[in-house]
């Protein structure tokens, strides 16, 4: 992770080793924020934000989501990621918008604390490696559940809640795997820690939907049309974890992941052991994609403006 030298706080461009929070910043305390993570490549037409009004309206559903007016529109939060991106003077990169509740009273009732807003650019590579990408990774079944409807929001993409994630990220790395895969609570396949999960069996693509208690992944939605236009058939259901030991190829999407194979769960090979026929077409559309080089998919992606040169 490269660090880019400004950061976009509440309308103003700040230095990078200034951009500070009060401790008594009330979602320091409650984990009462919630975000997104977007990637800018560099593109035949310049530098491009993939998906990006997609994950501005994420956003901000999650704020609704959690009783949060973001202060600005969502135009202008478009506007000030071209501004940080352009003057930060990165080609690709990784945004991190974050909306969050601010000093102001303490206590759990966070309505009367200020709602501010960041946004951050840094280069950063394969979440899960460049190799990873190549070749795929080992995961295991994590032994901690995905938050269930009843607890929290699972649609949202909120900050406290990745404590969840946390727990069974550490889990896997210090059990010597690459990543974790949570189940629901009814047992069913979820998701990654940071990543949508895809199982391909005789041809199919499934994927766990909104019932498994996954979040909405702006990646996963691409994959599954890219999928569909290089004719799989794709279904939403419900994924017994038994069926990762039967998979004939599995890989996760995400922002940070991209499109990542796995080529083993719990010790046992997916399939051959290697990334299978189907991923490596769609890691292949979705490459593309990401990076400016399809027509098909050219809607996707938001050229930043080059700032006019100063005089």
């Amino acid at each position: 992770m490269t660090e880019a030298g400004l950061i976009w706080m509440n309308g103003e461009l700040v230095a990078h080793e200034d951009a500070k929070v009060h401790v008594l910043t009330h979602a320091l305390h409650y984990g009462t924020g919630v975000f997104e993570g977007v990637r800018a490549y560099e593109t035949p037409r310049g530098t491009a934000i993939f998906r990006h009004t997609d994950h501005i309206d994420r956003l901000f559903n999650s704020a609704r989501m959690y009783y949060m007016d973001v202060p600005y529109s969502k135009d202008e939060i478009r506007a000030a990621t071209h501004e940080v991106i352009a003057r930060s003077g990165l080609k690709s990169c990784y945004i991190r918008p974050l909306v969050y509740r601010g000093a102001g009273p303490m206590g759990l009732y966070p309505l009367d604390c200020p709602v501010d807003v960041c946004i951050a650019v840094w280069e950063w590579g394969a979440y899960l490696g460049d190799e990873g990408k190549q070749n795929g990774i080992r995961a295991k079944v994590s032994s901690w559940r995905k938050i269930p409807h009843d607890a929290l929001i699972p649609t949202a993409k909120a900050t406290g809640q990745y404590l969840n994630s946390v727990l069974a990220k550490i889990e896997s790395e210090k059990a010597g795997y690459e990543e974790g895969i949570l189940l629901d609570s009814h047992g069913n396949v979820c998701e990654g820690t940071g990543e949508n999960l895809f199982l391909v069996r005789d041809g199919v693509i499934a994927t766990p939907g909104y019932e498994a208690s996954i979040l909405g992944g702006i990646n996963r939605l691409s994959a599954i049309q890219i999928a569909k236009d290089l004719g799989y058939e794709v279904v939403e259901r419900n994924i017994a974890r038994g069926e990762l030991y039967l998979a004939d190829e599995i890989f996760m999407t995400g922002t940070a992941a991209e499109l990542t194979p796995i080529r083993e769960v719990d010790d046992l090979a997916v399939g051959t052991g290697e990334p299978g026929e189907i991923t490596r077409a769609v890691q292949s559309e979705f490459e593309d994609a990401l990076h400016g080089r399809s027509e098909r998919y050219a809607h996707w992606n938001d050229v930043v403006p080059v700032p006019t040169p100063t005089p």
